[in-house]
């Protein structure tokens, strides 16, 4: 299984650089260094701010994560104050939402399904086997980043759904995430105390 990984990460360095300076460069071997970390990674921790857009309506949520490998992820919302306290359990492709044992369906921003609750599991996913589009080093605010897209291999920039993900260069942890739909961004993720295992 190793061998197969390794395979793939070599075979992602080709695609991965258009905001580099080429083949080999500093971007695209730390963009495959960070992303052997996340395959290997078991268990998470972060909070952050979420902002979903409706196009006619804007949602912002802060939210606490615990993520464990092979076993359910747990968000739980810290506001707006209305919803605090409200539970996010996403485990095998179910996702719901419980708050004094009621569950409450989300609604999807993607023609795939995507919802706000999905954003961080699916962010992940594209971390550690997403097909590496674009990485170039980035400065956000007083923080030194690492900036990887990734799409659909066979996909033009700004169509389809792609996630952009910027990762702290000193520690690896994810700072902020982005996913568009053909071009919009609908959702927002600024990440903060982001620990992994």
């Amino acid at each position: 299984m190793i061998g197969a990984q390794m395979i793939i990460l070599c075979l992602l360095l080709a695609s991965c650089g258009q905001g580099g300076q080429g083949g080999g460069s500093k971007a695209e071997q730390l963009a495959l260094e960070i992303r052997t970390e996340y395959i290997g990674m078991t268990a998470c921790t972060a909070s952050m701010d979420v902002t979903a857009d409706y196009g006619e309506r804007v949602y912002q949520y802060g939210m606490g994560l615990t993520w464990e490998k092979d076993a359910q992820t747990v968000l739980t919302l810290t506001s707006p104050e209305d919803v605090a306290g409200v539970t996010v359990r996403i485990e095998a492709g179910e996702t719901a939402l419980e708050f004094d044992g009621a569950r409450i369906e989300t609604g999807a921003l993607s023609p795939d399904g995507l919802s706000p609750v999905d954003s961080v599991p699916a962010l992940l996913d594209w971390v550690k086997e997403g097909f590496i589009a674009e990485c170039a080093e980035e400065t956000l605010g007083e923080v030194q980043t690492l900036r990887v897209c990734y799409r659909d291999p066979d996909a033009a920039a700004g169509t389809g759904t792609e996630a952009s993900v910027w990762f702290d260069t000193a520690t690896h942890g994810l700072v902020r995430g982005e996913v568009s739909v053909d071009g919009a961004t609908v959702i927002q993720c600024a990440f903060t105390d982001f620990q992994m295992v």
